[in-house]
């Protein structure tokens, strides 16, 4: 059935260099099929579907070494988790939304489905990496290869697929991991303050004063730290799937092992050559 057709090609490969965007292979999909509004971090409005004005023909910026400066700075920290050039090459077989605009609307409808199915490829492969998910390293394997898999479905289906459904389904698992892995950090840093145990899942922290704060194993899970201070903050082994560091000064801080920090979190906030973050990741153009 066409609702269920699976693309023949490549195993669903989980590798991370896979889960990173690479534009030169991408056809412009996040600067076409994402909506914007203006505001600090876009200079106009976009509706979905409509590619930017600053896209070139050959599908790159015009503007990308001007970005920020031009008050496009939601653009510099943008993820797609590779899911640009999957989309591009292999779900529709290098064929672009250009040359074949009869494409471009269900190209443009089925790239969130496919960023969302590569961010959680990016999270379940982070906790499969983990000593302390070693008691639920089978789940979290058949996990990986069934998203995996879901990518490589044809276009029809990736539209027609509950992927809410499928992500809460992830989120159980990375629910328990982040619990493992805080329990850990508990009995590895046995002079952790209770500082942490007021925070939450959604804590609204933005502006927070926090710098130097003992935060290891703090669960930050959609926590909100828009403009907080975490200068020097202690982050190891805390969960930050999800917070909102836009704007947040982690100079001098510490989250070399914090589990399901992203690049884009990372470019929104701002640092120094002191920041300690995953090896995963890389340091920001912009930071000082």
């Amino acid at each position: 059935m066409t609702d269920t057709l699976v693309l023949s090609g490549p195993s669903p490969d989980s590798d991370s260099h896979s889960l990173r965007a690479d534009c030169e292979k991408c056809f412009g999909l996040c600067c076409a099929a994402l909506p914007f509004g203006a505001s600090v971090d876009f200079a106009i409005d976009k509706a979905a579907g409509q590619p930017c004005h600053n896209l070139q023909p050959n599908f790159r910026c015009g503007i990308h070494t001007k970005l920020r400066d031009q008050g496009f700075r939601g653009c510099t920290v943008y993820d797609c988790f590779g899911a640009g050039q999957k989309l591009s090459q292999f779900t529709y077989n290098g064929q672009d939304w250009r040359q074949a605009p009869q494409s471009a609307k269900q190209m443009f409808e089925v790239f969130p489905t496919m960023w969302q199915l590569q961010e959680l490829l990016w999270y379940l492969t982070e906790a499969l990496a983990l000593d302390a998910t070693q008691s639920i390293h089978s789940d979290l394997s058949a996990t990986l290869e069934e998203t995996g898999s879901l990518t490589f479905l044809s276009p029809d289906a990736l539209l027609a697929l509950e992927v809410t459904a499928h992500h809460a389904k992830v989120n159980t698992l990375l629910l328990r991991t982040s619990e493992l892995v805080r329990d850990e950090a508990r009995r590895q840093y046995k002079n952790i303050s209770g500082r942490q145990k007021s925070f939450g899942r959604g804590a609204d922290l933005i502006g927070a004063k926090l710098k130097g704060a003992d935060l290891r194993g703090a669960n930050l899970r959609g926590a909100y730290l828009i403009a907080a201070d975490l200068r020097g903050a202690d982050l190891r082994m805390a969960d930050l799937i999800g917070a909102d560091f836009r704007d947040t000064d982690l100079r001098g801080a510490d989250l070399s092992n914090s589990i399901f920090l992203t690049q884009s979190q990372l470019g929104a906030a701002k640092g120094d050559g002191q920041t300690k973050f995953p090896k995963s990741l890389s340091r920001p153009e912009h930071w000082s």
